[in-house]
Protein backbone atom coordinates (compact mmCIF):
# COMPACT_ATOMS: atom_id res chain seq x y z
CA UNK A 1 0.00 0.00 0.00
CA UNK A 2 1.60 3.91 -0.79
CA UNK A 3 1.38 6.15 2.13
CA UNK A 4 1.55 9.99 2.54
CA UNK A 5 1.46 10.03 6.25
CA UNK A 6 1.91 13.89 7.24
CA UNK A 7 5.80 14.50 7.80
CA UNK A 8 5.43 15.48 11.20
CA UNK A 9 3.69 12.41 12.00
CA UNK A 10 5.81 10.39 10.15
CA UNK A 11 9.29 11.59 12.33
CA UNK A 12 7.67 9.94 15.07
CA UNK A 13 8.29 6.51 16.22
CA UNK A 14 4.55 5.92 16.10
CA UNK A 15 5.13 7.36 12.76
CA UNK A 16 7.47 5.11 11.09
CA UNK A 17 6.08 2.25 12.86
CA UNK A 18 2.69 2.73 11.03
CA UNK A 19 4.03 2.89 7.29
CA UNK A 20 5.81 0.05 7.73
CA UNK A 21 2.28 -1.85 8.82
CA UNK A 22 0.34 0.10 6.25
CA UNK A 23 2.87 -0.75 3.35
CA UNK A 24 3.12 -4.90 4.15
CA UNK A 25 -1.32 -4.75 3.22
CA UNK A 26 -1.42 -5.49 -0.32
CA UNK A 27 -5.97 -4.87 0.01
CA UNK A 28 -6.46 -8.37 -0.88
CA UNK A 29 -9.13 -8.84 1.70
CA UNK A 30 -8.62 -12.23 2.99
CA UNK A 31 -9.13 -10.68 6.47
CA UNK A 32 -12.60 -9.68 5.66
CA UNK A 33 -14.10 -13.35 6.03
CA UNK A 34 -12.54 -14.26 9.13
CA UNK A 35 -13.68 -10.90 11.06
CA UNK A 36 -16.77 -11.36 13.30
CA UNK A 37 -17.72 -7.01 12.87
CA UNK A 38 -17.64 -7.73 9.52
CA UNK A 39 -19.96 -11.07 8.99
CA UNK A 40 -22.02 -9.29 11.62
CA UNK A 41 -22.43 -5.72 9.75
CA UNK A 42 -21.58 -6.25 6.26
CA UNK A 43 -19.76 -2.77 6.03
CA UNK A 44 -16.17 -2.67 4.92
CA UNK A 45 -15.73 -0.28 7.16
CA UNK A 46 -16.26 -2.82 10.00
CA UNK A 47 -13.47 -5.00 8.66
CA UNK A 48 -9.85 -4.74 8.63
CA UNK A 49 -9.26 -3.28 5.52
CA UNK A 50 -11.37 -1.05 5.55
CA UNK A 51 -10.22 0.57 9.26
CA UNK A 52 -6.62 0.06 7.85
CA UNK A 53 -8.12 2.86 4.95
CA UNK A 54 -9.81 5.01 7.42
CA UNK A 55 -6.41 4.71 9.86
CA UNK A 56 -4.20 5.72 6.42
CA UNK A 57 -6.09 8.64 5.74
CA UNK A 58 -6.19 10.00 9.34
CA UNK A 59 -2.08 9.51 9.20
CA UNK A 60 -2.25 11.61 5.78
CA UNK A 61 -4.48 14.15 6.96
CA UNK A 62 -7.63 14.16 5.94
CA UNK A 63 -10.63 15.48 7.72
CA UNK A 64 -11.56 13.22 11.09
CA UNK A 65 -14.96 12.87 12.27
CA UNK A 66 -16.56 10.79 14.76
CA UNK A 67 -17.72 8.39 12.20
CA UNK A 68 -14.14 6.96 12.06
CA UNK A 69 -14.07 6.47 15.61
CA UNK A 70 -17.12 4.72 15.95
CA UNK A 71 -15.50 1.97 13.02
CA UNK A 72 -12.55 1.79 15.31
CA UNK A 73 -14.36 1.44 18.95
CA UNK A 74 -16.41 -1.40 17.08
CA UNK A 75 -13.16 -3.40 16.47
CA UNK A 76 -13.38 -6.25 18.73
CA UNK A 77 -8.57 -6.20 18.38
CA UNK A 78 -9.56 -9.98 18.34
CA UNK A 79 -6.48 -9.98 15.56
CA UNK A 80 -7.72 -13.13 13.50
CA UNK A 81 -7.46 -10.96 10.70
CA UNK A 82 -3.59 -11.36 11.29
CA UNK A 83 -3.75 -15.15 11.49
CA UNK A 84 -5.44 -14.95 8.03
CA UNK A 85 -3.04 -12.20 6.50
CA UNK A 86 -0.90 -13.86 4.05
CA UNK A 87 1.30 -10.39 3.85
CA UNK A 88 2.08 -10.53 8.15
CA UNK A 89 -0.15 -7.01 8.79
CA UNK A 90 0.46 -5.84 11.99
CA UNK A 91 -3.23 -5.24 12.37
CA UNK A 92 -3.52 -4.80 16.02
CA UNK A 93 -0.90 -2.95 16.64
CA UNK A 94 -1.66 -0.23 13.92
CA UNK A 95 -5.42 -0.15 15.52
CA UNK A 96 -3.29 0.93 18.82
CA UNK A 97 -1.65 3.78 17.61
CA UNK A 98 -4.54 4.44 15.24
CA UNK A 99 -6.99 4.68 17.47
CA UNK A 100 -4.64 7.03 20.22
CA UNK A 101 -4.46 9.29 17.09
CA UNK A 102 -7.63 9.54 16.39
CA UNK A 103 -9.15 10.22 20.26
CA UNK A 104 -6.71 13.08 19.75
CA UNK A 105 -8.37 14.85 16.76
CA UNK A 106 -12.23 13.66 17.75
CA UNK A 107 -12.94 14.82 21.51
CA UNK A 108 -15.87 12.04 22.84
CA UNK A 109 -18.49 13.36 25.01
CA UNK A 110 -17.82 14.58 28.80
CA UNK A 111 -19.81 11.02 29.56
CA UNK A 112 -17.75 8.75 27.33
CA UNK A 113 -15.25 10.01 28.65
CA UNK A 114 -15.87 10.05 32.14
CA UNK A 115 -16.88 6.40 31.64
CA UNK A 116 -13.72 5.63 29.81
CA UNK A 117 -11.93 6.45 32.92
CA UNK A 118 -14.23 5.04 35.62
CA UNK A 119 -13.30 1.59 33.33
CA UNK A 120 -9.43 2.31 33.55
CA UNK A 121 -10.07 3.30 37.36
CA UNK A 122 -11.97 0.28 38.67
CA UNK A 123 -10.91 -2.66 36.40
CA UNK A 124 -7.15 -2.62 36.94
CA UNK A 125 -7.19 -2.21 40.29
CA UNK A 126 -8.16 -5.69 42.12
CA UNK A 127 -8.90 -4.08 45.19
CA UNK A 128 -11.37 -1.44 44.07
CA UNK A 129 -13.18 -3.76 41.68
CA UNK A 130 -13.24 -6.40 44.63
CA UNK A 131 -15.62 -4.11 46.34
CA UNK A 132 -17.93 -3.31 43.79
CA UNK A 133 -18.13 -7.39 42.58
CA UNK A 134 -18.88 -7.90 46.75
CA UNK A 135 -21.90 -5.46 46.77
CA UNK A 136 -23.11 -7.47 43.42
CA UNK A 137 -22.61 -10.74 44.58
CA UNK A 138 -24.14 -9.49 47.81
CA UNK A 139 -26.86 -7.97 46.27
CA UNK A 140 -27.78 -10.29 43.40
CA UNK A 141 -31.11 -11.74 44.57
CA UNK A 142 -32.33 -8.36 44.12
CA UNK A 143 -31.14 -7.82 40.84
CA UNK A 144 -32.83 -7.85 37.32
CA UNK A 145 -32.22 -11.32 35.74
CA UNK A 146 -30.50 -9.75 33.07
CA UNK A 147 -28.23 -7.50 34.95
CA UNK A 148 -27.83 -10.72 37.69
CA UNK A 149 -26.45 -12.95 34.71
CA UNK A 150 -23.46 -10.73 34.81
CA UNK A 151 -22.29 -11.02 38.03
CA UNK A 152 -20.67 -14.34 38.99
CA UNK A 153 -20.31 -16.27 41.87
CA UNK A 154 -18.44 -16.05 44.87
CA UNK A 155 -15.22 -18.59 44.68
CA UNK A 156 -13.69 -20.14 47.47
CA UNK A 157 -10.70 -21.39 46.50
CA UNK A 158 -8.65 -23.78 48.29
CA UNK A 159 -5.07 -22.60 49.93
CA UNK A 160 -1.76 -22.59 47.68
CA UNK A 161 0.56 -24.73 48.63
CA UNK A 162 3.62 -23.06 50.38
CA UNK A 163 6.82 -22.85 48.17
CA UNK A 164 8.99 -25.64 48.68
CA UNK A 165 10.63 -26.78 45.44
CA UNK A 166 13.60 -25.74 43.93
CA UNK A 167 12.04 -24.96 40.35
CA UNK A 168 10.12 -21.60 40.64
CA UNK A 169 8.15 -19.55 38.32
CA UNK A 170 6.69 -16.38 38.91
CA UNK A 171 2.68 -16.13 38.17
CA UNK A 172 0.86 -12.77 36.93
CA UNK A 173 -1.79 -12.54 39.80
CA UNK A 174 -3.76 -9.85 37.63
CA UNK A 175 -6.77 -7.70 38.40
CA UNK A 176 -10.51 -9.01 37.99
CA UNK A 177 -9.30 -12.63 37.83
CA UNK A 178 -7.49 -11.96 41.07
CA UNK A 179 -11.06 -10.64 42.49
CA UNK A 180 -13.68 -12.80 40.14
CA UNK A 181 -12.09 -15.93 39.60
CA UNK A 182 -9.29 -16.47 42.46
CA UNK A 183 -9.74 -20.36 41.74
CA UNK A 184 -7.64 -20.03 38.33
CA UNK A 185 -4.20 -19.31 40.04
CA UNK A 186 -4.76 -21.45 43.08
CA UNK A 187 -5.38 -24.59 40.57
CA UNK A 188 -2.27 -23.63 38.66
CA UNK A 189 -0.59 -23.08 42.08
CA UNK A 190 -1.37 -26.74 42.93
CA UNK A 191 -1.15 -28.47 39.67
CA UNK A 192 2.36 -27.27 39.11
CA UNK A 193 2.95 -28.01 42.90
CA UNK A 194 2.58 -31.58 41.69
CA UNK A 195 5.02 -31.05 39.09
CA UNK A 196 7.49 -30.09 40.90
CA UNK A 197 7.28 -25.94 40.52
CA UNK A 198 6.60 -23.93 43.17
CA UNK A 199 4.84 -19.99 42.03
CA UNK A 200 6.00 -16.90 43.44
CA UNK A 201 3.35 -14.09 43.38
CA UNK A 202 4.82 -10.77 44.23
CA UNK A 203 2.68 -8.27 46.13
CA UNK A 204 3.86 -5.59 44.20
CA UNK A 205 2.48 -6.35 41.03
CA UNK A 206 -0.45 -5.35 39.29
CA UNK A 207 -2.60 -5.03 36.84
CA UNK A 208 -0.74 -6.32 33.03
CA UNK A 209 -1.65 -3.04 31.39
CA UNK A 210 -3.87 -3.84 28.51
CA UNK A 211 -7.06 -1.97 30.12
CA UNK A 212 -5.20 1.32 29.86
CA UNK A 213 -3.30 0.86 26.64
CA UNK A 214 -6.61 -0.91 24.97
CA UNK A 215 -8.48 2.62 25.74
CA UNK A 216 -5.63 4.61 24.03
CA UNK A 217 -4.16 5.56 27.76
CA UNK A 218 -0.60 4.23 26.23
CA UNK A 219 1.36 6.76 29.61
CA UNK A 220 -0.91 4.56 31.83
CA UNK A 221 -0.47 1.07 30.46
CA UNK A 222 3.22 1.65 30.44
CA UNK A 223 3.35 2.39 33.88
CA UNK A 224 1.72 -0.52 34.90
CA UNK A 225 4.39 -2.59 32.85
CA UNK A 226 6.81 -0.81 34.58
CA UNK A 227 5.52 -1.57 38.34
CA UNK A 228 5.74 -5.62 37.24
CA UNK A 229 8.75 -5.31 35.72
CA UNK A 230 10.40 -3.91 39.07
CA UNK A 231 7.84 -6.71 40.89
CA UNK A 232 9.06 -8.93 38.84
CA UNK A 233 13.19 -8.30 38.41
CA UNK A 234 14.62 -9.60 42.14
CA UNK A 235 12.77 -13.14 41.08
CA UNK A 236 14.02 -13.08 37.79
CA UNK A 237 17.51 -12.39 38.83
CA UNK A 238 17.15 -15.26 41.38
CA UNK A 239 16.44 -17.78 38.78
CA UNK A 240 12.89 -17.81 38.14
CA UNK A 241 12.24 -19.99 34.94
CA UNK A 242 9.32 -17.84 33.93
CA UNK A 243 6.93 -15.12 34.03
CA UNK A 244 3.73 -17.83 33.91
CA UNK A 245 0.04 -15.92 33.10
CA UNK A 246 -3.42 -18.29 33.33
CA UNK A 247 -5.04 -15.76 31.46
CA UNK A 248 -4.68 -15.19 27.50
CA UNK A 249 -4.95 -12.14 27.57
CA UNK A 250 -2.55 -10.74 29.66
CA UNK A 251 -0.32 -12.93 27.98
CA UNK A 252 -0.34 -11.34 24.95
CA UNK A 253 0.30 -8.48 26.13
CA UNK A 254 3.17 -9.21 29.00
CA UNK A 255 4.56 -10.61 25.63
CA UNK A 256 4.79 -7.56 24.11
CA UNK A 257 6.29 -5.88 26.65
CA UNK A 258 9.89 -6.00 24.85
CA UNK A 259 8.23 -3.99 22.09
CA UNK A 260 5.91 -1.58 23.83
CA UNK A 261 8.50 -0.50 26.02
CA UNK A 262 11.66 -0.50 23.39
CA UNK A 263 12.05 3.18 23.54
CA UNK A 264 12.63 3.34 27.53
CA UNK A 265 16.11 3.25 27.96
CA UNK A 266 15.35 2.58 31.63
CA UNK A 267 13.31 -0.50 30.99
CA UNK A 268 14.13 -1.56 27.15
CA UNK A 269 16.31 -4.06 28.08
CA UNK A 270 14.28 -5.65 31.33
CA UNK A 271 11.09 -5.68 28.71
CA UNK A 272 12.70 -8.17 26.44
CA UNK A 273 13.90 -10.36 28.89
CA UNK A 274 10.30 -10.59 30.55
CA UNK A 275 8.92 -10.90 27.87
CA UNK A 276 11.14 -13.60 26.09
CA UNK A 277 10.03 -15.32 29.64
CA UNK A 278 6.42 -14.69 29.71
CA UNK A 279 4.92 -17.98 29.56
CA UNK A 280 1.21 -19.18 28.99
CA UNK A 281 0.05 -22.08 31.68
CA UNK A 282 -0.37 -24.14 28.36
CA UNK A 283 2.85 -23.54 26.89
CA UNK A 284 4.51 -24.79 30.43
CA UNK A 285 2.00 -27.95 30.52
CA UNK A 286 3.05 -28.71 27.62
CA UNK A 287 6.55 -29.44 28.34
CA UNK A 288 6.21 -31.08 31.63
CA UNK A 289 5.52 -34.94 32.12
CA UNK A 290 2.05 -35.14 33.11
CA UNK A 291 1.95 -38.49 34.05
CA UNK A 292 2.62 -37.85 37.36
CA UNK A 293 -0.78 -35.55 37.97
CA UNK A 294 -2.25 -39.25 37.21
CA UNK A 295 -5.76 -37.58 36.07
CA UNK A 296 -8.12 -39.77 33.78
CA UNK A 297 -10.35 -37.35 32.23
CA UNK A 298 -12.31 -40.69 31.21
CA UNK A 299 -13.68 -39.68 28.31
CA UNK A 300 -15.65 -36.48 30.05
CA UNK A 301 -17.42 -34.69 27.15
CA UNK A 302 -16.24 -31.11 27.86
CA UNK A 303 -15.85 -27.97 25.52
CA UNK A 304 -12.69 -25.30 24.65
CA UNK A 305 -12.85 -21.87 24.21
CA UNK A 306 -9.65 -20.65 22.76
CA UNK A 307 -9.23 -16.95 23.26
CA UNK A 308 -8.59 -15.21 20.56
CA UNK A 309 -5.86 -13.71 22.85
CA UNK A 310 -4.80 -17.43 22.64
CA UNK A 311 -5.06 -18.54 19.01
CA UNK A 312 -4.37 -15.32 17.54
CA UNK A 313 -2.45 -12.76 19.43
CA UNK A 314 -0.12 -15.78 21.02
CA UNK A 315 -0.28 -18.67 18.16
CA UNK A 316 -1.18 -21.27 20.62
CA UNK A 317 -4.08 -22.77 18.55
CA UNK A 318 -4.54 -26.59 19.56
CA UNK A 319 -1.85 -26.73 22.58
CA UNK A 320 -4.50 -26.86 25.47
CA UNK A 321 -6.89 -29.21 23.24
CA UNK A 322 -3.91 -31.43 23.10
CA UNK A 323 -3.51 -31.61 26.82
CA UNK A 324 -7.08 -32.19 27.40
CA UNK A 325 -7.02 -34.73 24.67
CA UNK A 326 -4.14 -36.41 26.33
CA UNK A 327 -5.72 -36.62 29.33
CA UNK A 328 -8.63 -38.44 28.52
CA UNK A 329 -11.31 -35.82 28.13
CA UNK A 330 -13.23 -35.82 25.08
CA UNK A 331 -13.62 -32.58 23.30
CA UNK A 332 -16.43 -31.66 21.47
CA UNK A 333 -16.50 -29.67 17.98
CA UNK A 334 -16.75 -26.12 17.73
CA UNK A 335 -17.54 -24.70 14.66
CA UNK A 336 -16.03 -21.16 13.54
CA UNK A 337 -13.49 -21.80 16.50
CA UNK A 338 -11.72 -18.28 15.34
CA UNK A 339 -14.25 -16.32 15.96
CA UNK A 340 -14.34 -13.60 18.85
CA UNK A 341 -17.11 -14.11 21.86
CA UNK A 342 -17.50 -10.93 22.09
CA UNK A 343 -15.68 -10.03 25.28
CA UNK A 344 -12.65 -8.60 24.35
CA UNK A 345 -11.88 -6.85 27.44
CA UNK A 346 -14.11 -3.67 28.05
CA UNK A 347 -15.71 -4.28 24.66
CA UNK A 348 -18.96 -5.92 26.38
CA UNK A 349 -19.15 -3.43 28.26
CA UNK A 350 -18.91 -0.43 25.99
CA UNK A 351 -20.23 -2.54 23.17
CA UNK A 352 -23.00 -4.46 24.54
CA UNK A 353 -25.42 -5.01 21.32
CA UNK A 354 -22.79 -6.54 19.39
CA UNK A 355 -20.99 -8.18 22.13
CA UNK A 356 -24.09 -9.98 23.10
CA UNK A 357 -25.03 -10.70 19.16
CA UNK A 358 -21.40 -12.80 19.07
CA UNK A 359 -22.05 -14.49 22.74
CA UNK A 360 -25.23 -15.39 21.38
CA UNK A 361 -23.57 -17.06 18.01
CA UNK A 362 -20.66 -18.39 20.09
CA UNK A 363 -22.63 -20.20 22.82
CA UNK A 364 -24.64 -21.97 20.09
CA UNK A 365 -21.40 -23.15 18.70
CA UNK A 366 -19.65 -24.40 21.79
CA UNK A 367 -23.53 -26.54 22.91
CA UNK A 368 -24.12 -28.19 20.03
CA UNK A 369 -21.62 -31.04 21.05
CA UNK A 370 -24.29 -30.87 24.27
CA UNK A 371 -20.91 -30.81 26.84
CA UNK A 372 -20.61 -31.64 30.59
CA UNK A 373 -19.33 -28.28 30.47
CA UNK A 374 -17.37 -25.55 29.06
CA UNK A 375 -13.62 -24.37 29.40
CA UNK A 376 -11.52 -21.70 28.40
CA UNK A 377 -8.20 -19.73 29.04
CA UNK A 378 -8.93 -16.40 29.71
CA UNK A 379 -10.79 -14.54 32.58
CA UNK A 380 -12.89 -12.35 30.37
CA UNK A 381 -14.59 -14.71 28.26
CA UNK A 382 -15.16 -17.27 31.25
CA UNK A 383 -17.21 -14.62 32.60
CA UNK A 384 -19.14 -13.12 29.58
CA UNK A 385 -19.83 -16.86 28.58
CA UNK A 386 -20.87 -17.60 31.76
CA UNK A 387 -22.92 -14.64 31.49
CA UNK A 388 -25.10 -16.36 28.43
CA UNK A 389 -25.18 -20.08 30.02
CA UNK A 390 -26.87 -21.99 32.52
CA UNK A 391 -23.77 -24.52 31.58
CA UNK A 392 -20.34 -24.33 34.23
CA UNK A 393 -17.74 -21.92 32.15
CA UNK A 394 -14.20 -22.83 34.24
CA UNK A 395 -10.48 -22.28 33.49
CA UNK A 396 -9.41 -25.20 32.24
CA UNK A 397 -6.67 -25.42 34.52
CA UNK A 398 -9.53 -26.44 36.85
CA UNK A 399 -10.10 -29.84 35.30
CA UNK A 400 -6.52 -30.57 36.20
CA UNK A 401 -7.23 -30.19 39.63
CA UNK A 402 -10.00 -31.53 40.33
CA UNK A 403 -8.36 -34.44 42.35
CA UNK A 404 -7.58 -31.70 44.94
CA UNK A 405 -10.94 -30.76 45.53
CA UNK A 406 -12.32 -27.51 44.32
CA UNK A 407 -13.25 -24.35 46.10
Amino acid sequence: MQTSLEQGFLQTPEGAEAEAILRACVHCGFCTATCPTYQLLGDELDGPRGRIYLIKQVMEGEPVTARTQVHLDRCLSCRSCETTCPSGVRYGRLLDIGRSLVDQRVSRSPLSRAFRWGLRQLLAHPARFGRLLRLGQWSSPLLPAALKAQVPPRQRPAPRPVRRLDRTMLVLEGCAQSVATPNTNAAAARVLDRLGISLISPPEQGCCGAVSHHLSAHAEGLDFMRRNIDAWWPHIQAGAEAVLITASGCGAVVKEYGELLRHDPAYAEKAVRVSGLARDLSEVLAGEDLSALKIDGAGRRVTFHSPCTLQHAQQLNGVVESILRHLGFRLTAVSDPHLCCGSAGTYSILQPKLSRRLLKNKLESLESGDPELIVTANIGCQLHLQSGTRRVVRHWIELLDEKQGLG
